[in-house]
């Protein structure tokens, strides 16, 4: 085991990589461990991110990783971190190889996983014509014949939303949860047709454009893009083996203004929290969480 890190930043996504360059720049010793698994790994381009539309999730990362390597205080290292351990107001991060080290502090920015409909064919267009996130990808398909995947009222939910981009939107609830009386009301007034059979297969192209999905009852539905509402799970365990609170949604509890977790020395940015989902967000999230702990840190110094 070295000496001590200022910070162990856990997630090298666009909130640890916006932290660890906040960090970097106050000349914290930091230590960013990435395992390499962004939760848009499949999308085609990152859309709402000022100066940066349309650009590839991983040209981004790329471009954040070697903007740290200026930054002699800050080194990085591509493993998962398995176990953190609280002693004695510092930590103990060790990764999946063993190896361990000691920090002051911990960000979490370890992300979210989405729960993929299980459809057969859907693994070639998920992030090309089938996407979970309407305000990354809903522009893209504008005034196409769109298809909402979800069940009951949350999927309701969801198709009503998508005619801000379409006037052709139909609900998939492939067999789940009904819709309630209430919503079925207001997605007859959109005319917003509902299928409740179950999907046998999506059909597209060899580059990933959905044209038709297949219910098992034969219909053959004519739709161009599909979008899916289900559940994201955290993509790391480790907020859960430290004890820090969750709220209702399975999002890390943060106080607004730092984004400190209930455990003291632990902080939380970008998808974790379950706030807003965007990658502008995300890096916004890691700099202010990147101010807040050298805040920390220049206290516990007494010079702060």
């Amino acid at each position: 085991m070295s000496d001590l890190y200022d910070v162990v930043i856990v997630g090298g996504g666009a909130a640890g990589l916006s932290a660890a360059l906040m960090l970097g720049r106050c000349r914290r010793r930091i230590l960013l461990c990435d395992g390499r698994e962004p939760r848009n790994a499949a999308a085609q381009g990152i859309h709402g991110l000022l100066g940066h539309e349309g650009l590839r999730p991983s040209e981004l990362l790329a471009k954040g990783r070697a903007e740290l390597q200026q930054y002699p205080t800050v080194s990085a290292r591509a493993e998962r971190v398995s176990v953190i351990t609280p002693m004695d107001n510092r930590f103990s991060v060790t990764c999946a190889d063993g190896t361990a080290q000691m920090a002051r502090k911990v960000l979490l920015a370890t992300g979210l996983k989405d729960e993929v409909p299980q459809i057969e064919g859907i693994e070639r267009l998920y992030g090309r014509s089938v996407h979970h996130c309407p305000y990354c990808d809903g522009f893209e398909h504008r005034d196409e014949p769109l298809a909402v995947y979800g069940a009951g009222d949350e999927g309701a939910g969801l198709a009503l939303m998508m005619t801000q981009w379409s006037d052709d939107v139909l609900l998939l609830t492939d067999g789940l949860a009904p819709v309630s009386a209430v919503m079925q009301e207001r997605l007859d007034r959109h005319a917003i047709a509902v299928h409740t059979e179950k999907i046998a297969r999506l059909e597209g192209t060899p580059n990933g454009d959905l044209h038709t999905i297949h219910l098992q009852d034969g219909t053959a539905l004519k739709r161009t893009a599909m979008f899916f509402t289900t559940s994201c799970v955290q993509h790391s365990d480790l907020s859960a083996t430290l004890g820090c609170v969750r709220d209702e949604k399975g999002g890390i509890v943060t106080d607004p203004v730092t984004g400190e977790s209930s455990v003291p020395g632990v902080y939380v940015a970008g998808d974790a929290s379950r706030d807003v989902l965007l990658v502008a967000v995300a890096i916004a999230e890691g700099a202010m969480a990147g101010v807040a702990i050298n805040r920390a840190l220049l206290k516990d110094d007494g010079l702060g």
